[in-house]
């Protein structure tokens, strides 16, 4: 019986030691992580200066942060070079002519180039032609200073955007700037231009209980969107008010007859498309995963026992491993040929898109000399701007189609159809 007792015992004691084992190894664990949060807690343990409410110079602040200054710094990089994009700034007009027709008439089809860092935002806007092509509105400044918050504090929303910009340029010193983004004591993510709040509140969403994750993608959307100029005091807005995709905003601009300008050879009431990277990040996936701009744009990264976001803001192309495969199992190389394959195939898209919008543009100018009347011509005009309004969405979307591959290939099958349709009525009320 005593021989029996013991061998029941021996397996006990066996699980019992590999159970002490497993708990060891998971306390072990548990400790490492704790301290390697306490090692980032004690990243900063003193603050080397005090960030005043008002400071917007990223130089002070990076005396506390500087490894996220350092980063920042990098987008001064323009020379980073990608299929479709990069920080080069060369002309878009030479590159691809078919936009100065398209644009005819705007300030657009004189000065349109590559964008460069987000530490050029301000000095590349003072330098563009299209500044000193059309007297701009301050509303102009919402997204390229750092200086604009505290310009509306001083002179209200309306003055602000209404007073014209090159009153308000000498004020301007500074690009994007830490400040844009976060409190200067807490370093919490946060809103600072009105715009987006409106916006927000517009569609029912208080930002004030935004999660973190959600704050990673709103604080990029404070500019990285669809606006235009509201009324006399030319009010930055953006045209959500039923709903974010093309087809929304569209409806939005129609419904009390909104255009940005009259084009140059058909006579028709134009828009002309901002950047609405958000507005197209809405419909994808990655947006459906709850994958935030900053996650491929600022992903995590480590610097010895500190992780940080990464403040070098640039493709993720050039940073796939970090951007990307944090998610995707794929090698480099495939993820990248991935990328390729659906900007490929946008740009191919985009450039059928702009050909058949240009034969609209000629049947109805020859329309025009023919006779047709304005009359004739309303509803050919209407398929313009519709084409053209899908074409310019990704066009001046940028990604070239990756921040929502199948919205982009949709969009500029409905531009082709619109143009074509376009070009269809012409041709039918052409004086014979």
């Amino acid at each position: 019986m005593k021989g029996l007792t013991q061998s029941k015992q021996l397996p006990m004691l066996i699980l019992a030691f590999i159970g002490g084992l497993i708990v060891m190894a998971l306390l072990a664990a548990l400790l490492t992580n704790i301290q390697q949060r306490k090692s980032e807690a004690l990243e900063y343990p003193l603050r080397v200066v005090a960030i005043d409410e008002n400071e917007l110079d990223p130089a002070i602040w990076g005396q506390n942060f500087p490894r996220h200054y350092d980063a920042f710094m990098r987008t001064q990089d323009d020379t980073i070079e990608t299929p479709y994009g990069g920080s080069i700034p060369y002309s878009k007009l030479e590159r691809y002519p078919a936009m100065i027709r398209l644009w005819a008439g705007y300030a657009f089809s004189k000065d349109h180039n590559e964008e460069r860092g987000h530490y050029y935002a301000q000095i590349d806007q003072e330098i563009t032609q299209r500044v000193q092509i059309v007297n701009q509105p301050g509303a102009c400044i919402n997204c390229h200073a750092a200086e604009a918050p505290q310009l509306i504090a001083q002179m209200g929303w309306e003055n602000f955007n209404r007073t014209p910009y090159n009153d308000l340029k000498d004020k301007l010193h500074y690009g994007s700037s830490c400040a844009d983004c976060h409190d200067p004591v807490t370093m919490d993510l946060r809103i600072t231009r009105p715009a987006l709040i409106n916006a927000l509140n517009v569609r029912g969403i208080d930002v004030t209980q935004a999660s973190r994750q959600e704050m990673r993608t709103y604080v990029c959307a404070q500019c990285h969107v669809e606006y235009y100029f509201l009324g006399d005091d030319k009010v930055l807005t953006f045209p959500w008010s039923q709903g974010y995709t093309i087809d929304a905003m569209e409806a939005h601009y129609d419904s009390y007859g909104f255009k940005d300008w009259t084009h140059a050879e058909t006579n028709a009431p134009m828009i002309k498309i901002q950047h609405p990277e958000f507005e197209m990040w809405t419909t994808s996936i990655h947006a459906q995963s709850g994958v935030s701009c900053a996650d491929c744009h600022m992903p995590y990264i480590r610097e010895g026992a500190v992780k940080i976001s990464d403040h070098w803001l640039r493709s993720p192309l050039v940073n796939i491993n970090q951007a990307c495969q944090t998610c995707h199992a794929q090698d480099a190389e495939t993820l990248e040929a991935r990328i390729l394959i659906i900007q490929e195939k946008t740009s191919q898209l985009l450039r059928l898109s702009e050909e058949a919008i240009i034969a609209a543009i000629d049947a109805i100018v020859a329309a025009q000399e023919a006779g047709a009347t304005d009359e004739q011509l309303e509803l050919a005009r209407t398929y313009h701007r519709r084409a053209s309004l899908r074409w310019d969405f990704v066009s001046s979307e940028n990604s070239t189609g990756f921040h929502s591959p199948q919205e982009a290939a949709r969009v500029l099958a409905l531009a082709i159809y619109y143009a074509q349709q376009a070009q269809l009525e012409a041709e039918r009320v052409t004086p014979r």
